[in-house]
């Protein structure tokens, strides 16, 4: 509806940028983030150097643009695999992998979009500080099922770090109470809320690290020549991460 009551020089607009950030993305496939070049872009697209500003201010700006579609997309992929695992009685083991697998899923279908994100950063750029946000919508859903976990000796001293991160940060007590409001990371919380907010952090901030290392190392090609699928290699990467946090364990 939106689009609709926009003007033909507004629609225009839009087209075009959307054209350049096609073109820009097709660059990063062929040969990453050092090789976008808006001169070749503009080439391509018919256009002089100088016209090509009026869309994008410079590389920096067209490579803003990219990693907020990139996360912003990403994250819808984990919110829709999120949504669609809450439903009916799935424990929450089993949701933790649905989750792993529809992070590995998107950045298979999208590498070059995932290792703009995720990959080696581009010389000379620095990401805006939104990104932040996008980055933790991503990794949002993962917070509500590590907070119902007993995390046992082998993830305490990370707990232990989560705890005082959440005494330390507003806002990372803020995203945590946002996407698991039963886990309140605020200094003046009740005991057991606080101790599920470290839980659920710590959770997440493990998985991503799991998904990080399994998913580039796949999307990178390093798997090539091995016997073993990426997915099993993660799913059993998972399985240790629930075990460490006693997912869907009764209480003792």
């Amino acid at each position: 509806m939106e689009r609709a009551q926009q003007g033909p020089r507004a629609r225009y607009r839009e087209q075009t940028r959307a054209e350049i950030k096609d073109l820009a993305l097709r660059q990063l496939a062929e040969g990453g983030g050092t090789a976008l070049a808006l001169t070749r872009i503009a080439k391509e697209m018919g256009l002089s150097g100088p016209a090509l500003y009026r869309y994008f201010a410079g590389r920096d700006d067209l490579l803003n643009a990219l990693i907020r579609d990139a996360y912003d997309d990403a994250a819808a992929a984990m919110a829709r695999a999120a949504a669609r695992s809450a439903k009916g009685s799935r424990g929450v083991r089993a949701r933790l992998h649905d989750l792993a697998e529809a992070y590995r899923a998107w950045a298979i279908a999208e590498p070059h979009r995932y290792l703009l994100i995720q990959g080696a950063p581009v010389p000379g750029y620095v990401a805006p500080a939104d990104t932040l946000e996008r980055a933790r919508a991503v990794l949002g859903p993962f917070l509500p099922l590590f907070a119902t976990g007993r995390p046992g000796p082998a993830v305490a001293a990370t707990v232990d770090e989560m705890t005082a991160w959440l005494a330390a940060d507003g806002t990372v007590g803020a995203w945590v109470a946002r996407y698991a409001p039963e886990a309140a990371g605020t200094p003046d919380a009740p005991a057991g809320r606080q101790a599920r907010a470290a839980s659920a952090l710590a959770g997440a901030v493990l998985a991503w690290t799991q998904l990080h290392g399994s998913v580039s190392l796949e999307v990178a090609g390093q798997f090539a020549g091995m016997a073993h699928r990426g997915g099993t290699l993660l799913g059993a990467h998972m399985e240790m991460l629930a075990d460490a946090f006693g997912l869907d364990q009764e209480p003792a």
